[in-house]
């Protein structure tokens, strides 16, 4: 599912790996109330989520995401898998990763920068923090961070 939100310049793609369809909400408010334009892809388990990455199945052609926010608790393949995946993959590691998740686990904080997410970060159980989360990605991870657009061609995403 794609939906642009934002105010008219480039979109920034984003691709949400989320499973909750409160929290996948919660994201679409915050990110419409940021006035933040993107087009936001939402994959609801990691095996929809390496089929949008990889362009396979109903994902031939779809954009190459510029940021990821994934969470670790999915069905089908966790987030922890998917995040190895990613970075493992010579076409795919380029792409940033924020882990956007509700364990506040050591474990699963070390675990994530291990496999070389870019950031972690535990959701506010409020809507106000939840908020307020989102326009902090807005603000670095949308607003000043630079993303390598990168152009696939089919074999390279099928690979």
């Amino acid at each position: 599912m794609m939906e642009s939100i934002g105010n008219g310049a480039a979109p920034i793609e984003v691709l949400l790996v989320e499973d909750s369809p409160g929290d996948v909400r919660l994201t679409r408010e915050a990110f419409k109330d940021a006035k933040v334009h993107i087009n936001l892809h939402v994959a609801s388990d990691g095996n929809e989520a390496m089929a949008f990455l990889l362009g396979r199945g109903e994902y031939v052609g779809v954009p190459r995401p510029d940021l990821i926010l994934l969470d670790l608790n999915l069905p089908k393949k966790d987030g922890r898998e998917v995040l190895t995946e990613i970075k493992e993959s010579p076409t795919l590691r380029s792409i940033p990763v924020v882990i956007l998740t509700t364990s506040a686990s050591e474990a699963d904080i070390l675990r994530s920068y291990r496999l070389h997410a870019n950031c972690y970060i535990t959701k506010p159980v409020g809507l106000n923090g939840f908020l307020e989360v989102i326009k902090s990605i807005d603000n670095f991870w949308l607003s000043v961070v630079k993303f390598p657009h990168e152009e696939r061609s089919r074999k390279e995403r099928c690979s």
